[in-house]
């Protein structure tokens, strides 16, 4: 029998249930998910500020089968918002993350990933069925994001050497870069950028990948080709698509032991020194100490133009 508990949350009422639940082999609970998500959610929720929301549950644990959900699910409580989303196959309703609440209410349904795509509503055209994803009235992006997958016999240092010439490539062109761990084990660089088309982004992000492969052979590949990866990290491209979605910062992993995606500083990756994976406790204990290193990818006036692209 499931056991619920009523709470408040914010002045908001929320049912819980099983709080006691092992998520994960290593016993991490369902309770303690939502507590870390309650923990993080002053960091988190700026970043996660007008964003649609994909999920990845994991209703029996990490160990059992897991699904990717979109659309939000029947019986969302009233005060969880949404975000219409308009593709080739149909309107998809989306959670829009607002409030701690939601937070809660999310990693109650053991969806211990969230992923998000590199826009944000407020700088999306919406049509009548809301945001936009393909044509004329795509999405602008504000992110450019690098995904180095690292193939088989790819070591956390040359992850780490790889991220820092993909960094010092967007330099040179006027991109500042801002590293992050997967929370399994690649790197991703997150470049803000003002808000561009989401074509135009993935073009230049497509350029990256070739140019990195071609000045750097022996480091990267830009085929997604499984066979060609062996040593190597591919440099997915793909993930700038205005459809595609990334793991947020700081979003829990749904692996064998509970991990979470870690903004990182340059001096770790320099160092070669990267927690790749690091425990949800371990993460709380470290914003608190050196703050929120992913806050200089939140949006601005500031942020520069993306440049044509590399050739």
């Amino acid at each position: 029998m499931s056991e619920r508990i009523t709470t408040e949350i914010d002045g908001l009422t929320l049912s819980l249930s099983n709080l006691d639940k092992p998520l994960f082999p290593s016993g991490f609970t369902k309770g303690e998910l939502i507590s870390y998500y309650l923990e993080m959610a002053e960091v988190l929720l700026p970043h996660l500020s007008g964003r649609p929301v994909t999920r990845v549950r994991f209703p029996h644990g990490t160990a059992e089968a897991s699904f990717y959900e979109k659309n939000a699910p029947a019986g969302a409580p009233e005060f969880v918002q949404t975000i219409d989303v308009a593709t080739s196959a149909g309107t998809v309703t989306y959670v829009s993350v607002t409030q701690r609440a939601d937070l809660a209410w999310l990693a109650n349904l053991a969806a211990i990933e969230l992923h998000t795509p590199q826009w944000r509503v407020s700088e999306a055209t919406l049509g009548p069925d809301g945001v936009i994803l393909e044509g004329a009235d795509e999405p602008l992006a504000t992110t450019l994001v690098v995904d180095l997958d690292p193939g088989p016999g790819v070591s956390a240092e040359q992850s780490a050497k790889g991220a820092i010439i993909a960094a010092t490539t967007l330099a040179e062109v006027g991109l500042e870069a801002h590293p992050k761990s997967s929370g399994n084990k690649g790197l991703q660089l997150s470049v803000p950028i003002a808000p561009t088309p989401a074509s135009r982004v993935y073009a230049f992000a497509v350029s990256l990948a070739q140019h990195l492969a071609r000045a750097h052979p022996k480091m990267f590949v830009a085929t997604m080709a499984k066979e060609a990866r062996a040593g190597l990290l591919f440099v997915d491209f793909a993930q700038n698509l205005a459809a595609r979605n990334t793991i947020h910062a700081y979003s829990v992993r749904g692996l064998e032991q509970p991990s979470v995606a870690t903004p990182l500083s340059w001096d770790e990756v320099a160092g070669l020194s990267v927690p790749v994976r690091m425990h949800p406790s371990e993460m709380v204990a470290r914003v608190q100490e050196v703050g929120d290193l992913w806050a200089p990818t939140l949006p601005s006036q500031t942020h520069p133009l993306l440049p044509d692209p590399l050739t």
